[in-house]
């Protein structure tokens, strides 16, 4: 009993300092009861603010070229770039993106995506969902990004 309760101090004091890092408006819980995650949180909880929902960013430049034909890595962080354009606009930055869900073509580029996404996300990363898709709006497109973000 005494090890469960230290457990969940343990996991209540993480999820206290997790709100705290954000400015307590995003609060992220690993719950003891799913594993433990790898570049994404498995609960995110807006405190306060409101909620704003980006659709999906594709690899586009300002002109409507596709950045990155064939080239995995390129896409996303053209997708990325998209995606933080998007966010700014929303009067957010990317420590308030609460969700992203992420469709690709090809699920073994998942370590590129990885890589490409560290790069974006800095502090604790947003919930995440990964979904493989036999195709995206345009063929040449590998891979999509849409999010969730609370503003204050």
């Amino acid at each position: 009993m005494r090890r469960f309760m230290f457990f969940l101090i343990a996991l209540l004091t993480g999820a206290v300092i997790g709100a705290l890092a954000q400015g307590a408006r995003l609060r992220h819980v690993n719950p003891p009861g799913l594993s433990t995650p790898t570049g994404y949180t498995h609960v995110v909880v807006p405190q306060r603010g409101r909620v704003a929902f980006i659709a999906g960013q594709v690899a586009l430049d300002t002109s409507g070229a596709i950045v990155g034909t064939g080239d995995f890595r390129a896409q996303a962080k053209q997708v990325f770039e998209n995606l933080q354009a998007a966010v700014q606009a929303a009067g957010a930055t990317m420590d308030d993106v609460a969700k992203i869900n992420v469709y690709v073509t090809d699920v073994s580029q998942t370590p590129a995506l990885r890589e490409v996404r560290q790069q974006y996300f800095k502090g604790m990363p947003p919930a995440s969902t990964l979904i493989q898709v036999v195709s995206l709006a345009r063929p040449e497109f590998m891979l999509e990004i849409e999010a969730v973000v609370v503003i204050e």
